[in-house]
């Protein structure tokens, strides 16, 4: 079964590693923008209490931010570079993928051109979060399993165990593609790998990998799952009907790209290696078809679409090849490249605030993804994220300095939602301030730190609870900013006398968000 891939010319990879360059530059040169991501801050925080694992996630995240923030600080540009690397590696590595399904250069760039375009990838390879590391880790799992095929030598699956592990360390939602995978070695003439001690040796390198996240969830209760079942039932995130919801993957990975991946699924499961790579096809089916079933966010299945737009690629290529019509190549890589252009300010922050609002009324576009049910405001939900958090702690800062010196030494400042509590802890050393306690997600397993409740600082309240638990509550500030979420519009509350002590309450306080 072994059938090496065809060897590449130079042109095509130059090219590829071209792109690869003008997206990293395209990060770094837009690192600084606007302003720092909600949860850039919250997994900052998160990395001064190193551990196995976290409430709503596993620890390799935190590790590379914590690596991240001891060599940059609280440079943007700094703390980006990794994100925006990963991003410039998936392009590579998308060339790769196509060259060993046998692609010559013009799909190798094609490919590398619709991963480059695609506004989920420019999204999250802003930003210092898994998210931009999780398609890398699932295309080297896929590329080292096309190795293998090609090569039928069986030591790959140790990588790919090895590769997996890690992702499952990174990102608990790689334990579809394994499934996917699997699936798809039963429904293909591949299954005879499943005969091959070595893939079970390497699914268990992957769990031993795994394990000390696994008995850090076990020793807890599986906190993970709580904050999944807490989400769900609060109806914060938005879910998508299934038509909805594959409308939405030509949204996210830019609608002209639809053609390839729509087209890489068809030929991974029907083309002419239907045999040596349907493996592929049905993974994608089984992660697609999981995330819509458990109602999933729509872009939970984007780190799959490298693997699909490579195999559209060839299909691409060979179908213009046969029919002798390349001309349709470069109509087809000009629309994508103007397309791409045109939805680059939805994704990137290109433009100043005002001329983005004006720009998506010019185009009479929406942002391509909407992760949650809040108001946004004027700007995308993604980029009113990065707006306001310095502002609020100023002003926290302000209610803080007006309390005597005595009294400064006694306030707690509590928040009801994790990112403010993140931001405190992120800018408040340059006002200041003491580190935020919040019952929250991971900050509720730090505790209330030292604090009675004698005096607490709340934010994220409407002051009505309060009143129940506290002697006295005064509105001491207000919140706003033009460009952030409307939710963090708040008033601040000044609360004194604590009706119980808090860190006797403290168990009982948790809440999953």
């Amino acid at each position: 079964m072994s059938q090496p891939p065809l060897q590449h010319t130079t042109v095509g990879t130059r090219v590829v590693l071209g792109l690869a360059l003008g997206k990293l530059l395209l990060h770094l040169f837009t690192a600084g923008r606007y302003g720092i991501f909600r949860d850039e801050m919250y997994g900052l925080a998160c990395a001064q209490h190193l551990d196995w694992g976290y409430i709503s996630h596993p620890p390799v995240g935190i590790v590379i931010t914590w690596i991240a923030s001891h060599f940059f600080g609280q440079s943007l540009m700094g703390l980006r570079l990794l994100p925006a690397l990963a991003g410039a590696a998936l392009v590579v590595l998308t060339g790769k993928v196509v060259r060993e399904l046998g692609g010559r250069d013009f799909a190798q760039v094609l490919a590398a051109l619709a991963v480059c375009i695609a506004p989920i990838y420019l999204i999250f390879d802003h930003w210092l979060m898994m998210n931009a590391f999780e398609p890398l880790i699932w295309l080297g799992c896929f590329y080292l399993l096309l190795r293998l095929i090609n090569t039928n030598d069986g030591r790959y699956w140790l990588g790919f165990g090895a590769l997996a592990g890690l992702g499952l360390e990174t990102k608990y939602s790689i334990a579809f593609l394994i499934v996917g995978v699997l699936i798809g070695l039963v429904l293909t003439p591949q299954r005879i790998r499943l005969a091959d001690g070595r893939l079970w040796i390497g699914l268990l390198i992957c769990g031993a990998i795994a394990l000390p996240n696994f008995l850090w969830q076990l020793q807890r209760g599986f906190p993970f799952l709580e904050h999944l079942h807490h989400v769900a039932a609060s109806n914060r995130d938005v879910i998508r009907k299934p038509v909805d919801f594959l409308l939405d993957q030509m949204l996210i990975m830019e609608p002209l790209t639809a053609l390839l991946w729509i087209g890489g699924v068809v030929w991974l499961l029907f083309g002419h290696q239907r045999d040596r790579y349907g493996v592929f096809g049905w993974t994608f089916v089984v992660v697609l078809g999981a995330f819509i079933v458990l109602k999933g966010k729509n872009y939970y299945v984007s780190p799959i679409y490298p693997i699909v737009l490579a195999a559209g690629s060839v299909a691409f290529e060979e179908m213009t090849e046969r029919l002798g019509q390349k001309w349709v190549r470069t109509a087809y890589v000009a629309l994508l490249a103007v397309s791409g252009m045109v939805l680059l300010p939805l994704s990137v922050p290109i433009l100043s605030p005002d001329t983005l609002v004006r720009y998506e009324k010019l185009i009479r576009l929406g942002p391509p993804v909407v992760f949650e049910h809040h108001n946004s405001g004027p700007l995308p939900q993604y980029f009113a994220d990065e707006f306001g958090w310095e502002e609020m702690v100023k002003e926290v800062a302000r209610v803080y300095h007006s309390l005597p010196s005595a009294d400064q030494k006694h306030a707690a400042i509590f928040s009801n939602n994790w990112s403010d509590a993140a931001a405190v802890d992120f800018y408040g050393p340059k006002w200041g301030l003491p580190h935020a306690i919040s019952n929250r997600d991971s900050y509720w397993d730090w505790g209330p730190r030292d604090y009675t409740g004698e005096i607490v600082i709340v934010l994220q309240s409407d002051g009505s609870g309060d009143r129940e638990h506290f002697a006295t509550v005064e509105k001491a500030g207000h919140v706003e900013h033009p460009y952030s979420r409307r939710d963090e519009w708040y008033d601040i509350y000044l609360c004194r006398g604590l009706k119980f002590d808090l860190r006797e309450a403290w168990p009982k306080m948790q809440v999953f968000d």
